[in-house]
């Protein structure tokens, strides 16, 4: 029998192992010994809420799945059909080839080809390394085309310090402004986060707070890495970094899924390059024009 996320893929360092999917080149599980450091899913499931997935060529939302480039207006897929949009990318439901994979990495390669709404053509690559310091993933895109195009990347990971729900767990989000949206996550605008439950800066209990949004103007380390860290009081922590080619972290603590059972169950901490709807309001929208290439890395660190 065929797993619905296609051909499994292993790597370990110490304590460490990563399961890695055909589908999308995703991440799957992260354990440290027989501790999940993301909420993933079993290989008997597809993947849902965009579990470890990456978001290529944007992430989050296109509002009505249309914009336009070079004069010309583009009409994508509703992947979204309840928000009428265009959500996460073409590549995550996509087999990639594993063209490199020893004990503790893997590499994967796509070409994504010109389609309705998508006028390129992206070479793709992802590159899984687990370390001392946990685990890093590298996205690179080359514009194999003939004209430019618009480009995006972020990734889709759920962190989880064991607790039933994140309630009890405390949140530190390194942003000072975030975006608020309408009623199809579509930003309004841009807000400081002082004084709404969305200042996350000093680490507080998540509680009940809703949130689904994206934040920005990060405050980052010497080492130019913004961090997001979730961790319960005298228990675990985890801790996901993005460099400095992610401005924009979404946060979603995942009341919306439609899987009831697992609202809550993790935190999504999404490293994105540009903003939700980028294709429309242009808010850290890339360029690549023939030829080009783009790299982004961001990572975990399991001990938080």
């Amino acid at each position: 029998m065929i797993p619905p996320s296609g051909k499994q893929y292993r790597i370990s360092h110490g304590d460490q192992t990563v399961m890695l999917t055909e589908v999308g080149a995703a991440i799957r599980a992260y354990t440290v010994g027989d501790r999940p450091v993301l909420d993933g899913y079993d290989e008997s499931e597809r993947c849902t809420g965009a579990r470890g997935q990456s978001l290529i060529p944007w992430p989050n939302r296109v509002k009505d799945g249309r914009y336009s480039w070079e004069q010309r207006t583009q009409q994508l897929d509703l992947t979204e059909p309840a928000k009428g949009g265009a959500i996460h990318g073409l590549a995550r439901w996509a087999n990639w080839e594993l063209t490199d994979h020893s004990d503790n990495t893997a590499t994967f390669q796509y070409t994504l080809h010109a389609q309705p709404g998508w006028p390129a053509v992206l070479q793709c690559q992802l590159e899984y390394t687990l370390d001392e310091s946990g685990l890093t993933v590298r996205t690179t895109a080359t514009n194999a085309g003939s004209k430019a195009c618009p480009y995006g990347t972020g990734a889709h990971p759920y962190l989880t310090v064991g607790t039933e729900t994140i309630d009890t767990a405390h949140a530190r989000v390194p942003g000072s402004v975030y975006l608020p949206v309408d009623d199809v996550g579509i930003p309004t605008g841009e807000d400081p986060v002082d004084g709404t439950h969305y200042d996350l800066r000093n680490a507080p209990q998540l509680g009940d707070r809703q949130i689904d949004v994206a934040y920005t103007d990060l405050e980052r380390d010497d080492d130019g890495r913004a961090r997001v860290r979730l961790s319960v009081p005298d228990g675990p922590a985890v801790e996901l970094w993005a460099d400095e080619s992610y401005p924009y972290f979404e946060i979603f603590t995942g009341d919306t899924l439609p899987q009831e059972e697992r609202r809550r169950t993790g935190l999504g901490v999404e490293p994105m390059t540009c903003a939700p709807d980028a294709f429309n309001n242009g808010k850290g929208l890339i360029t690549l024009n023939p030829g080009d290439t783009h790299s982004a890395s961001w990572g975990i660190n399991p001990g938080g």
